[in-house]
């Protein structure tokens, strides 16, 4: 057992190193190479107890983390010892995706395209927890980060459930907490992410303060201490995710992967329309008449086949 002794005080790393502090621990940003390292959290004021409580946190995450090797989505991991005390993940630049979306004065509201990426990610991610037997706990916007590039990376598995390789993961469940409660908790991230509003998915916020310390069971959260999702851009999806509609994060993954489809087909739409436009405005031509769009179409064909014959006309010259 590591001894407490050897933790450093919170006070001895530079204020403009700290990445974030959480319950348990502290991240640090090195000062060379491009690497953040998870320490054990220990104040002035905290007790032997504690700080030996957050090394085994600190440990029991590194389990997680080396179950999870080579998942697409979570952040990279160098595996260490089984004793190490610390952490070391690849530096994400951008920092908390919750953070980033607080921003509001320097960065709008993330485009479609970008945010299906982000959910496509995530829901990617999860499926694949799912499948190493990982029950996650803890999914927020605050434990999602960003790259240089602003992909998104999962991070934070302190309260994640480690469970045997043979686990039946549609009925396993741990102090109220399933693949079911994963999911709804990401629900709540799309819903944060769509909407710029914080929405958290709570399964001890019902129970008495007494009931949820002595059985340390929760559960799921009634619909009504939930945000309605009518008339938001993939509310159904959401909702779903809220009342147990989606099977597995891999069911969610196909999903978004289909209105990830069909948003690129509105894209290529909109801008096919736009060149056509474009075009019509060049020519004079009203794309609200018939006449009008059976002259673009015969000014359209007409340039192709201008360009096919100056090709071969040119072929013939060489």
């Amino acid at each position: 057992m590591t001894s407490p002794h050897h933790v450093a005080l919170i006070s001895a790393f530079p204020q403009s190193q700290i990445l974030g502090i959480g319950r348990t621990g502290l991240v640090v940003r090195q000062l060379e190479g491009q690497t953040a390292i998870k320490y054990p959290l220990r104040w002035s004021t905290s007790s032997e107890e504690e700080v030996q409580g957050n090394i085994e946190s600190i440990q029991h995450e590194q389990a997680i983390y080396q179950r999870l090797e080579h998942c697409a989505g979570i952040v990279p991991f160098f595996p260490v010892s089984s004793t190490a005390t610390s952490t070391t993940l690849r530096l994400m630049e951008t920092g908390d995706l919750r953070s980033y979306l607080s921003q509001k004065t320097n960065n709008p509201n993330p485009p479609r395209s970008r945010q299906l990426s982000w959910f496509r990610t995530m829901a990617h991610a999860l499926s694949q927890i799912h499948d190493r037997r990982v029950i996650v706990g803890d999914i927020a916007t605050r434990n999602f980060l960003l790259d240089a590039e602003f992909t998104v990376w999962m991070c934070d598995f302190t309260e994640s459930v480690l469970l045997p390789l043979d686990t039946d993961m549609q009925r396993a469940e741990w102090a109220g907490y399933s693949i079911h409660t994963d999911i709804g908790q990401l629900g709540a991230v799309l819903y944060e992410v769509v909407t710029g509003e914080k929405c958290d998915f709570a399964i001890f916020a019902d129970l008495p303060a007494e009931s949820s310390s002595s059985s340390g069971s929760g559960i799921w959260p009634r619909r009504e201490d939930l945000p309605g999702t009518e008339g938001i851009w993939l509310g159904s999806v959401i909702e779903r995710c809220w009342t147990r509609g989606v099977e597995s994060a891999f069911a969610l993954w196909v999903e978004l992967e289909a209105e990830a489809l069909e948003v690129e087909v509105e894209v290529e739409d909109e801008n096919s329309l736009g060149k056509r436009r474009s075009l019509s405005r060049d020519l004079g031509l009203d794309l609200n008449s018939s006449l009008g769009l059976l002259r673009l179409g015969t000014v359209c064909l007409a340039t192709v086949a201008v360009g096919a014959i100056a090709g071969y006309v040119w072929s013939r010259r060489r």
